[in-house]
């Protein structure tokens, strides 16, 4: 035991004497305490980066955290005579936050249009309608005559409150299968002998 501790230490000890461009082979290969030294070299300035880019710092550590996964996966494509280390580092940070401020800023266009269409959504107000009343059992009834897929979609979208985007990930499907799906979900409940006794109620 006492022996391998010592060779870990004299292990690190070697990560610690080389320079970043030395640590990036070694890190492409697999060398987890390559990386480790790279990551306690370089990770106050990613997040700080990080902070700087999402403003909180929960999102921050998040954003840091997934950067340096993807420094760990992509450390091969790293080429000395384009810049530091430190620099590629900062540029996949800014790469990935750069990312998810595009992704977070689709999910929420496509949350308003869905909001702004819903009120002109002739099933989805009969669906509304059809759930306020508290008609459960007669609900059940008509969404268990409806396929599975077109079931699990309407259930995520109308009852769950995801978006169609959040659905569509959840579901892994393309958001326009998704939106399909709960169109033609839709479609048949409404003509469902027992939604429609409910929304004419």
């Amino acid at each position: 035991m006492a022996h391998r501790t010592r060779a870990a230490a004299g292990k690190g000890g070697l990560h610690a004497s080389l320079a970043d461009e030395e640590l990036m082979p070694l890190v492409g290969a697999g060398d987890a305490g390559a990386f480790a030294t790279l990551y306690d070299r370089h990770s106050r300035a990613a997040y700080s980066l990080a902070l700087r880019m999402t403003g909180e710092k929960g999102a921050a550590e998040d954003l840091a955290q997934d950067a340096f996964l993807k420094a760990w996966r992509s450390a091969g494509t790293y080429r000395a005579h384009r810049g530091s280390v430190r620099t590629w580092i900062l540029s996949v940070v800014h790469n990935r936050g750069i990312d998810r401020l595009r992704s977070e800023a689709s999910r929420r266009r496509t949350r308003e249009a869905a909001e702004a269409e819903a009120p002109r959504s002739q099933p989805s107000e009969a669906f509304a309608r059809a759930w306020g009343s508290h008609q459960k059992d007669r609900l059940r009834e008509a969404l268990r005559d409806i396929p599975r897929e077109q079931r699990e979609a309407l259930a995520l979208v109308h009852l769950s409150g995801l978006t169609h985007a959040e659905a569509s990930e959840r579901l892994g499907l393309p958001l326009g299968t998704l939106k399909g799906r709960v169109r033609l979900g839709l479609e048949k409940l409404r003509d469902h002998p027992a939604l429609r006794e409910i929304a004419a109620g």
